[in-house]
């Protein structure tokens, strides 16, 4: 590089506000920032010697403050000549005089551009050559300063704490005070002035009174010290200051400047200038103005207000439209509308301590006072607060009238009041008008009851029950019985195997007991379980008739209804309650429940709406697991039970969906609880006073490699997935990440699944994962004892079924969607009947997760294998709970099997440190992988080399 030795410099002042500073060599060529750097900075330490400036490819980039110092004390290399142009060195000269103006502390705050509406400084006795730009730049440069963490920085800060009026700008100034007076509000100046000007509002004795408005002199040495200023008319000042301190009269034209600014706020003073007095009586529409207006902006303007002690308090109060319940709830017997039922109110408007009725408001205001004493206490009333009572009311009348349903969620969603002495004025003054409902003794109980379910009578046994219920089993058809007498759906959703369906059998005997079944009652449930229903049934209430609405031979059109008309129950499933809708909704069902309720989870598909759509007297949900995966499942369940109690889907979503599974935020998971409750009965067996007595369930992990095949498989798919994924859309790459997420699950499983193939020997040397299960079922079966496995994939549970039984432990048996009902019902008949001989009665059952994870009573079993995971907890101990619920006699051993080094590794550890969402409201299923970065998925799918099985 040519070495420079004279250097040309120009400079120039961007739109920003910094400054770009170049070079050029003495032939024109123009110098590299970096090297610019070097040679104007080589002796400035703050920028470590130009190395930290910012840099463009023009030349240096300068903020305002780095400028100043610069230009006002450059340090000049001695072998270098500058040679600045004419702009550099006016720069040169304004910097100079602002460095001399602040070093001697001649600058003030611009009061212009304060009143713009944002911080500006000005120099004291500018040079009369001084430029137009020159107070911007001191400006910017105070502003790098006074908002940096340096000495500066924060002595800004705790100035601003002594004197607060610096942070008002604009509009928010006053737009009476002159710069002086500002100045010393702000305490840049002194203000020797030894009294303050403040005016007194004194309230009338009544709403039509007058009020007096009157003029002080306050001392700033002693607050305390009060004097009243007479009017006069005589004289030319309206005022005279007869009693006052004699050294405060040669400030009287100070006193007479307040006044006139008074005279300038105040709406209502017309007189003409040559008489200033203020008018000291006031109506009450002035009084009203003084108090909610004018006296604020007097008190930005530097004059003092004194105002009634009371005001305070009414200007806070919040205006709260009271509906006092004057109607009862179940005094007669609705289709599903005890909730959607209309109650009758007295409406009353409460200010502060006054209650107003609905008739005595409109006298009032007809009397267009803003300010009233009623009762001893002030109020204000405005127009604006009589056309929102009117919009309140209109809102809750007609065809808008409140039900039971809104005062429900009223009572349980009440907001927490706002301080009263809150200095959040803008808050007050938009606060709604809010409806607060007031229950009468009936309704009073009622909610406390169904908040406090041990509160709730609990009904004997019917007689017609064959065996003894246990007495959590009695509050819980007592709890749904109690509902029922009030229209309101209930969840029964107690845990698996605490036998809710012995608790809804045990709510149709009460109904078939006290002569109320009129219609038959209907139960919707998975084909899977129509068979168990039966069974219990029979077991324990053989009083009862039943009648199944199933299979190719079930009565259609016209038929349908003389073939219920003498049943107490009738069973469907739920793919039937689409298919049949038409028949299913010819009925007005005594009641309609929903087994595993979890399978309208989804609002959109036409089951859960066929479903929602059938009449009934009352509705019940049983369901071990309300939520599975996302909240929006509960608002399913919800609407079915209790029509619109939550709102539309939409609203629901965008109120607690959204900001639960985005924030966790736990006052709305509050809020939702609180809503919830009163509908929804969930007792665990680990609960103490449920006693159950139930064995030990004892789980554990079991971590297994993969084989070198399977590793090669996964790699390849891994890298298959992020090449296509570049030129994907968002839509494409959800699909190909869910896709891709399957295979490498299946292929944890076998390699076959993936490769299409049917393997007949030699399974087992090709997954890890199955040679394992082998080492334990061989385990099991020694110790004589059954063994349930749950798999995701029907050739999974192909493979399994063939594999054990070629090993010598058939018959296996193999539950999956596609298995008719007289199959199902033999195999789970004879997997629990102790009286066949094991070659008969099966010992191993494998069951698909979605066809057998609900429902069955499998408690010949006590080892639970999840032979690949489901990844959701809720699920899973649902599956579990088929071996581990009442009648099981021996502790259970639960096995999760999982690929080391893999996504269901990786995937089990993260569910391990998240709370699933049916304990928390919150949480997703498996979709939230897709929306992770490709970083984050490379992280999430990569093989972990260290477990993976060279060897084959």
């Amino acid at each position: 590089m040519t070495t420079v030795t004279t250097l040309v410099l120009a400079a120039e002042i961007l739109a920003d506000g910094r400054f770009l500073i170049t070079g050029t060599g003495s032939h024109g060529e123009a110098i590299d920032p970096e090297h610019l750097a070097g040679v104007l900075f080589a002796w400035d330490e703050k920028s470590y010697f130009g190395t930290f400036l910012e840099k463009s490819e023009q030349g240096l980039l300068l903020s305002p403050s780095e400028a100043l110092s610069f230009f006002a004390t450059p340090t000049w290399l001695e072998h270098m000549v500058y040679k600045p142009d004419h702009a550099f060195s006016s720069y040169q000269e304004t910097a100079l005089a602002i460095h001399e103006a602040l070093a001697a502390g001649l600058i003030t705050p611009d009061f212009a551009q304060w009143k713009a509406g944002h911080y500006g400084w000005k120099l004291l006795n500018s040079p009369a050559d001084y430029p137009v730009f020159g107070n911007k730049w001191l400006s910017l440069a105070l502003e790098d300063l006074l908002f940096s963490r340096s000495e500066v920085g924060l002595a800004w800060d705790q100035l601003l704490t002594q004197y607060p009026a610096l942070t008002i700008t604009g509009s928010d100034l006053s737009p009476h005070l002159e710069e002086r007076e500002w100045l010393q509000t702000i305490g840049w100046l002194p203000d020797l002035t030894p009294f303050r000007t403040c005016l007194r509002l004194v309230e009338a004795e009544d709403s039509f009174g007058e009020w007096l408005l009157s003029v002080y002199l306050q001392d700033r040495e002693e607050p305390d010290r009060l004097f009243l200023i007479e009017e006069d008319l005589d004289s030319p000042e309206g005022y005279t200051p007869v009693g006052i301190p004699s050294d405060w009269l040669e400030h009287w034209e100070r006193f007479l400047h307040d006044i006139h600014k008074c005279r300038d706020i105040l709406p209502w003073e017309t007189q003409p200038s040559d008489q200033p007095i203020l008018n000291s009586r006031l109506s009450n529409e002035q009084a009203w103005t003084f108090l909610t207006a004018s006296s604020l902006l007097l008190v930005q303007a530097g004059i003092h207000v004194f105002l009634p002690a009371w005001w305070e308090q009414v200007r806070r109060v919040r205006p709260k439209l009271k509906a006092k319940v004057t109607s009862s709830v179940g005094s007669s017997r609705q289709s599903f509308l005890g909730i959607s039922q209309v109650m009758d109110f007295e409406w009353k408007l409460a200010l502060g301590p006054v209650e107003l009725s609905e008739d005595e408001f409109e006298q009032l205001i007809k009397q267009k006072q803003r300010l009233l004493k009623i009762r001893g206490h002030w109020v204000q009333l405005t127009p604006d607060l009589f056309m929102q009572l009117q919009e309140t009311l209109k809102k809750s009348k007609g065809k808008n009238a409140l039900t039971f349903r809104d005062v429900m969620k009223m009572h349980l969603t009440a907001p927490v009041e706002l301080e009263e002495d809150s200095e959040d004025d803008e808050e007050v003054d938009s606060y709604p008008l809010s409806v607060e409902v007031e229950l009468n003794q009936h309704l009073l109980q009622l909610m406390h009851q169904l908040q406090e379910t041990k509160e709730i009578p609990i009904l004997e046994q019917p007689p017609t029950f064959r065996g003894t219920l246990r007495k959590y089993q009695l509050e819980g058809s007592s709890w749904l019985l109690f509902l029922r007498r009030f229209g309101l759906g209930a969840c029964l959703a107690d845990d698996m195997g605490l036998g809710k369906t012995v608790q809804y059998i045990t709510y149709l005997l009460h109904l078939q007991q006290d002569g109320s079944s009129g219609t038959p009652s209907l139960l919707i449930c998975p084909t899977s379980v129509i068979g168990n229903w039966q069974k219990e049934l029979e077991r324990f209430a053989p009083s009862l008739k039943v009648f199944i609405h199933y299979g190719n031979a079930r009565q259609k059109k016209e038929d349908f209804l003389p073939a219920i008309a003498d049943a107490d129950l009738v069973i469907t499933s739920y793919a039937l309650s689409h298919l049949d809708e038409k028949e299913l909704s010819m009925v007005t069902w005594n009641t309609i429940c929903l087994d595993e309720a979890q399978n309208i989870k989804n609002a959109y598909t036409k089951q859960a709406s066929a479903v929602r759509d059938l009449n009934a007297w009352h509705r019940i949900a049983l369901t071990g697991t309300p939520i599975e995966n996302r909240l929006s499942e509960l608002w399913s369940i919800f609407d079915f039970l209790n029509p619109g109690y939550l709102g539309s889907l939409g609203e629901f979503a965008r109120r607690f969906v959204h900001p639960i599974e985005r924030d966790q935020d736990q006052s709305l998971i509050q809020q939702v609880q609180r809503l919830i409750q009163p509908f929804l009965l969930r007792r665990v067996k680990t609960d103490p006073h449920i006693q159950l007595d139930l064995p030990e369930k004892n789980e554990g992990k079991e971590y297994v490699p993969l084989t070198a095949e399977q590793g090669a498989l996964y790699e390849t798919a891994i890298q298959e997935m992020f090449a296509r994924m570049e030129n994907t859309s968002p839509m494409e790459r959800r699909g190909l990440i869910l896709t891709t997420l399957s295979r490498l699950k299946q292929l944890c499983d076998h390699p076959a699944l993936i490769l299409g193939e049917i393997v007949t020997r030699d399974e087992a040397s090709r997954s890890h994962k199955l040679e394992r299960l082998l080492e334990l079922i061989g385990d099991i079966r020694q110790k004589g004892e059954r063994c349930l496995i749950f798999t995701q994939y029907i050739e999974m549970g192909n493979m399994l079924q063939r594999v054990l039984t070629r090993e010598g432990y058939g018959p296996v048996f193999f539950l999956n969607g596609s298995t008719k009902k007289e199959a199902r019902d033999d195999m789970i008949a004879r997997f629990q009947d102790e009286t066949l001989p094991d070659q008969e009665r099966g010992a191993i059952f494998i069951l698909s997760l979605r066809a057998g994870g609900t429902g069955l009573n499998l408690t010949e079993a006590n080892h639970v294998v999840h032979y690949d995971r489901w990844w959701n907890p809720a699920v899973e101990n649902q599956a579990t709970d088929r071996a581990h619920r009442i009648g099981q006699s021996k502790n259970v051993q639960v096995y999760k099997f999982i690929s080391l080094g893999t996504i269901e590794e990786r995937i089990d550890e993260m569910m391990e440190r998240k709370l699933t969402l049916s304990q928390q409201i919150v949480g997703s299923g498996e979709s939230w992988i897709t929306e992770l970065s490709t970083t984050e998925l490379r992280e999430l799918f990569a093989l972990r080399h260290d477990w993976l099985d060279t060897k084959g």
